[in-house]
């Protein structure tokens, strides 16, 4: 299976227009913005869990990045509500699961094999700092080495988001809107940009938070 395989090419989805789609295990549904393989797969989805679903255990041989959107994901490690941030790296195992239900972000198969760095943030509550390049915007760092930065980034309306991005990035809006070009952003909007590529963008809402990765090495 083939989902915006190609990294050359800008990719946007509008995560929240997209059908859920049912999982192998039952409870799971899944809203595919890119993927490479099967059930096996270098992947970036939006994952559902039902009430009471879970997944048997199972390691991450190539690493998990996952942000909780809605309600309270759960594993070994406890629970983790919405606003949490984890980097599961390669060789990490979990059962992972949900009895309140709940809505993540993940991203699989997509670490350095040799990467055994755990994270844990929970946006919001971690330090911020005022980006010295663009003046008003909160910058809250939850992962950064050699191959990627990964912030969460709290906007004003109106504010103007110009920036090249030499090796690529990735941006998923969790709160708020955002025009880029043509193209209106909003939650669960999910942006791929090729190295290269320039955003030109402009807050619309009173205040949007946006995830976003930035890629510091060549794919």
């Amino acid at each position: 299976m083939l989902i915006h395989a190609d990294n050359t090419i800008r990719a946007l989805v509008h995560a929240q227009d997209l059908p859920w789609v049912a999982s192998p295990q039952a409870g799971v549904e899944r809203r595919m913005l890119a993927r490479i393989g099967d059930e096996v797969a270098q992947a970036t989805t939006i994952v559902r869990y039902a009430k009471g679903s879970m997944f048997p255990a199972h390691t991450h041989d190539m690493g998990e990045e996952y942000l909780v959107l809605d309600g309270v994901f759960q594993d070994e490690m406890g629970d983790h509500p919405a606003g949490r941030y984890v980097r599961n790296p390669p060789g990490s195992r979990h059962t992972p699961g949900s009895q309140p239900g709940t809505v993540i972000f993940v991203k699989l198969r997509q670490f350095d094999a040799h990467d055994r760095r755990f994270v844990e943030v929970d946006l919001g509550h971690a330090p911020q700092h005022r980006d010295a390049q663009r003046p008003g915007v909160l910058v809250q760092d939850l992962q950064h080495d050699a191959r990627e930065t990964v912030t969460a980034e709290y906007w004003q309306r109106d504010q103007i988001w110009q920036e090249t991005f030499p090796h690529g990035a990735e941006l998923l809006v969790l709160q708020g809107q955002m025009q880029d070009g043509a193209d209106t952003l909003r939650a669960w909007s999910w942006l791929r940009l090729p190295a290269g590529a320039r955003l030109d963008g402009r807050i619309l809402s009173d205040t949007a938070t946006i995830w976003v990765k930035r890629h510091l090495t060549k794919e």
